[in-house]
């Protein structure tokens, strides 16, 4: 019998996710200290995976993550979608469509430490400082900063042991 060829590597699957930034009246962003993979030990927006299982729709999803992980009670109204950013090969473990949100009503609470993580409020100079996911450190903090008043769509090449590389597929600029 002839050797076994090598099979194929398994294809990737999708996951689906927003990410929620939030500040206080002072200017302060709202971030989790991540206990729990992906980006375990660093600190990010908040966020979470859609659940496609029922339909729901990016906005909702948002919104209820918001509400879950920090019991600020918001709606789509509140919110304003900044950019969606398709990300290849996320840690080689899988393919994310990321949602990006800015919040216009501010949290001046620090919400309670959870499962996920614990929470802190900092400037975004004192961001630069703190342990951030690579992808948020290289791209993500750029993008709030430049696009957070209109939209821009990305595509990026997350794959391990390679820079990653962001390709821009559309930009609405502020009104």
């Amino acid at each position: 019998m002839p050797p076994a060829l090598p099979s194929p590597a398994a294809p990737l699957g999708y996951k689906i996710a927003v990410l929620v930034f939030i500040q206080n009246s002072r200017g302060e962003h709202l971030l989790l200290l991540r206990a729990k993979a992906p980006n375990l030990g660093t600190w990010s927006p908040i966020g979470g995976k859609l659940e496609t299982a029922t339909g729901e729709s990016p906005f909702e999803c948002a919104v209820r993550e918001t509400r879950e992980e920090t019991g600020h009670d918001v709606t789509a109204a509140d919110l304003h979608l900044f950019a969606m950013i398709a990300e290849k090969a996320y840690e080689g473990a899988s393919h994310w469509l990321l949602f990006l949100f800015r919040c216009d009503r501010p949290l001046d609470r620090l919400p309670e430490t959870m499962e996920e993580g614990r929470f802190g409020f900092f400037s975004r100079n004192a961001i630069e400082g703190l342990p951030l996911p690579e992808t948020d450190r290289e791209a993500l903090w750029r993008i709030h900063d430049g696009h957070r008043h209109g939209f821009i769509a990305l595509r990026a090449d997350c794959a391990p042991g390679k820079p990653l590389d962001l390709v821009v597929e559309q930009i609405t600029p502020a009104p």
